[in-house]
Formats: C-alpha cells, sequence, structure tokens
C-alpha cells in the first residue's frame, strides 16, 4: 500500500550513527517515499544506502547547506503531500506515526503535528511551550503527563510531519539559521501567525537522541553562540506587537556582551529583507499566539 508521505532524513557526517538505526527504521518505511540528504561533501554515501535500503533516494550535497538548507533540498525533491523530518538519531518502535494523516485530513489548517520523543535518560519530550521574558519569546517543554492531542508550540524539525504545500508557501525553512537551531521554531511560529495550527500527539512515540550529531562535530561554545544568535534573528524577523518589540528594544544592552550577538547584529541586512516577506503572511499577533500557551 502507498502512502502520501516523503520520509526526509537528513544526515551531516556521523554516518555509523546513521546506518545502524537505518538498519532498525526501514521495516517501518514501507510504501512511504524515503529521501536521504547527505550534508558531508567530503563523502557520498549512496551506495551504502543503497545496500540497506534499496529504495532510498539519496541526494549528496557538493558543498555544506546546513540543517535547514539540507531538509529544504530534501523538500523539493520529495513527490508525496506531506512530509515526515526524521533526524538520523531517531528510533522508530513502530509504523504508528501513518495515523496522523487524520488529523490533517479534517483540518484543511493543520500545518505540523509533532511527537512524543523518548530521551536517553526516558524524559519524554515533544510538547512544546512559549512565554515572553525579559525582552524575549523563551520556549520550555510542557510536562510529559499530557496525554491527548494538543496544541503545540513548535513542530520539532526532528521528528514531525508536516503538510508540505504549507511548508513550501510559508517559506521553508529559513537559511539564515544555519548551521543548526531555530529554523523549526522560526517555521512552526509563522505557521501561527499566518493563521496555521501545529498539534502534539502523545501516541505517537519515538526514541531521539537529541544533539547525537550537533554534540559530536561541535564544541560547546560554538553551540551556545549559535543558539543566542538564531534566538535574536527570530526576533528581529518576526515580532510584530509594538509593545513586545519595545521591551525588546529596552533590554538590548543586557544582549549585548552574550555570545552570538554580534553575529545576529552583522545579518541585520539579511535578516530585514527576510522579514519584508515573512511579515506580509502574518494574520495574528505575537499576543494571541502567546496566549495559546499561558
Amino acid at each position: 500500500m502507498k502512502f502520501p508521505i516523503s520520509i526526509i532524513i537528513p544526515v551531516y557526517k556521523n554516518t555509523e550513527m546513521f546506518f545502524k538505526y537505518l538498519k532498525v527504521n526501514k521495516k517501518y518505511f514501507e510504501g512511504c517515499e524515503v529521501i536521504i540528504t547527505n550534508d558531508n561533501p567530503l563523502e557520498n554515501i549512496t551506495s551504502q544506502v543503497k545496500k540497506v535500503f534499496p529504495e532510498a533516494i539519496v541526494i549528496n550535497n557538493t558543498v555544506n547547506l546546513g540543517f535547514a538548507g539540507n531538509v529544504n533540498r530534501g523538500v523539493l525533491r520529495s513527490a508525496k503531500d506531506y512530509i515526515f523530518l526524521m533526524n538520523s538519531d531517531v528510533v522508530l518502535t513502530d509504523d504508528s506515526f501513518l495515523n496522523e494523516l487524520k488529523y490533517f485530513a479534517n483540518d484543511d489548517k493543520l500545518f505540523a503535528v509533532g511527537f512524543a520523543q523518548t530521551e536517553r535518560d526516558g524524559k519524554i519530550v515533544g510538547a512544546n511551550q512559549a512565554y515572553f521574558k525579559n525582552g524575549l519569546i523563551c520556549h520550555s517543554h510542557r510536562p510529559s503527563i499530557i496525554d491527548h492531542p494538543s496544541s503545540n508550540f513548535w513542530a520539532e524539525g526532528g521528528s514531525s510531519i508536516f503538510k508540505k504545500k504549507i511548508f513550501v508557501d510559508l517559506g521553508s525553512f529559513d537559511e539564515l539559521y544555519n548551521p543548526f537551531y531555530w529554523e523549526d521554531i522560526d517555521l512552526s511560529y509563522r505557521a501561527w501567525k499566518s493563521g496555521y495550527k501545529i498539534l502534539y500527539d502523545p501516541n505517537i512515540k519515538v526514541e531521539h537522541h537529541h544533539e547525537s550529531t550537533i554534540g559530536k562535530y561541535f564544541n560547546r561554545y560554538k553551540i551556545l553562540r549559535t543558539a543566542f544568535r538564531n534566538q535574536l534573528v527570530f526576533h528581529w524577523k518576526n515580532l510584530t506587537d509594538k509593545d513586545l518589540i519595545l521591551k525588546h528594544l529596552l533590554n538590548i544592552p543586557r544582549y549585548i556582551f552574550l555570545p552570538g550577538f554580534f553575529d545576529a547584529f552583522i545579518k541585520l541586512p539579511e535578516i530585514l529583507k527576510s522579514r519584508k516577506k515573512t511579515i506580509k503572511l502574518f494574520t495574528k499577533s505575537d499576543k494571541e499566539i502567546l496566549g495559546l500557551f499561558d
């Protein structure tokens, strides 16, 4: 049986782990299109992938595109109506992700559904919320006791299903966030502010060992610096409520000496160019979206 889902697995180095999990996961791929996007220009993995899963489509980038660019390339190559973004450190336990199609069939405004993800320590994540503090939109996990589908602040780019048409119409992942972090929060926030919805479904469970690749190839300072840079990019690009903008600007002095501030500042012309296109799609205010997660 064929399903209207393209499973996109972005890979960056760490191929030993990728192939280990591909061998486990492939039995749940039947009926879906599978696209592997390899972002390491120094290594062609096509022949290795074909030995494990011959049906896979393999894309080997000739230059490093970063997480957003690598995923976007897979999305553009996909031929199905829905895209399941699955990081190479995700382990499936069954094919229950197919059940998410019923939610999309019943709601034209549904953009994405995120799954319950079990970390190495047994903690369950995937239900996300947001709040405004010290001039910034901050995010955190909601309690893992949630036992029914509910609104989700963002659909995680490593373990969620998205409606492809909306993904593309919104502009896909913004490559301003390369090499990693905040691109999925940004896209989800743009979806919310454009009138779409995102769900968290605790009934779909996967194992997800976050930062298995980033933590291996990037030092802690680089990760923190990139994360804060991209948090600022997110605000300068998406914040539209005048009172929240003012609060953000009043807090700028406390940000200046944090790692990543000047990295964001030198990107300001690109950010403003992206913002000009982005906010044309917005139909809701920042407070309307944040109010969903009070």
